[in-house]
């Protein structure tokens, strides 16, 4: 194919007329703009979401703000955190900032299901969809609650529980317990489940004492006054798992090593490890990171015009020696965010 310039007439030609040319270089052009446009619509996030979370030091949350991270990443959604830290003011301040954001979503995990009654009025005021990730709420309007089974959980824990002290031959002993907020409705379904499973097998509780600053020190100090104030208690159950240490080390410390047993609410991953040792239990296993994905699901339906849920209630996985290794991939992956 001939291509040359011809000084005389200024004319291109490339098999081409001067006309011709001009056209194929502007649809040339056209098509170069597609492209460039694709590329960077690519990048850009179609929708921008918030998570208001109670927390985000606390690793269950952790692992939950990263299933909503990688669930959004992959439809093309960004996500901003604001944590709490366990701050009634600053959950509000938050919140707040995330509406003047201007953001088209908010996964909410708040610090008790009190507060989420303020904070949903206020989005419905903004007109701004929120999915509820895990507490809950007393009342409100919103466009989806992912939970976990936690009386069901419980329940099944303390059939676990049960069962290892009439295994041990334990008779008469009492279970000593350090709840989460019992204002929360997930605390409460906790204890609800857990006493009833006590109750059928005759166990008595040795009395609850509540979190309130979630420290090492807080359930150090909760353990060593159950420990001992009850003497006949023969096992302790943490309604959360990250400060475990704090109760090993009360038990261990009043020389109760051999005599009490430790149960917990959700897991860590050296749970892997203390279980099968017998150091440990059981575990009452929620899937954060699952719902993390479960969450940014419902605002992807919601925004797609899709079916969405309005409660959706996940299954709690009750762990112990004699199942750990079969769950093993689901604990992993959807209870630590491993992949």
């Amino acid at each position: 194919m001939v291509f040359y310039y011809n000084l005389k007439s200024k004319e291109i030609l490339f098999g081409l007329t001067q006309k011709n040319f001009q056209g194929f270089i502007m649809k040339l052009f056209v098509l170069l703009i597609v492209f460039i446009s694709s590329l960077f619509s690519q990048n850009i996030p179609t929708k921008k979401l918030a998570y208001v979370v109670s927390d985000i030091n606390i690793p269950f949350w952790e692992i939950m703000s990263k299933g909503i991270k990688e669930k959004a990443s992959n439809i093309g959604y960004s996500v901003e955190i604001y944590s709490s830290n366990n701050s009634n003011k600053t959950e509000i301040e938050n919140f707040v900032k995330a509406l003047h954001n201007k953001v088209d979503g908010i996964v909410l995990s708040p610090i008790n299901s009190s507060n989420a009654v303020f904070l949903l009025k206020l989005a419905n005021e903004a007109n701004i969809p929120v999915v509820i990730s895990d507490i809950g709420t007393d009342e409100g309007n919103y466009l989806s609650y992912i939970s976990s089974n936690n009386e069901d959980g419980a329940y099944k824990l303390g059939k676990i529980l049960a069962n290892k002290m009439k295994e041990l031959k334990i008779d008469n002993g009492t279970v000593g317990i350090i709840s989460i907020p019992q204002e929360r409705a997930n605390g409460k379904a906790r204890t609800k489940g857990f006493l009833k499973a006590l109750d059928e097998s005759n166990i008595k509780s040795a009395g609850i004492e509540q979190q309130v600053d979630f420290s090492y020190k807080e359930t150090y100090n909760f353990a060593k006054n159950l420990i001992s104030n009850n003497p006949n208690m023969k096992a302790l159950w943490l309604q959360g798992s990250d400060k475990y240490q704090g109760a090993l080390d009360a038990i261990n410390e009043l020389g109760k090593k051999d005599e009490i047993l430790l149960i917990c609410f959700d897991s860590e991953p050296e749970f892997l490890q203390m279980i099968p040792e017998n150091k440990l239990v059981g575990a009452a296993m929620q899937q954060p990171f699952l719902m993390g994905e479960k969450s940014i699901e419902q605002f992807n339906n919601y925004f797609n015009n899709k079916n969405i849920e309005k409660n959706l209630q996940l299954e709690i996985l009750a762990i112990s020696k004699d199942n750990i290794e079969q769950e093993i991939k689901i604990i992993k992956r959807n209870v630590l965010g491993i992949k």
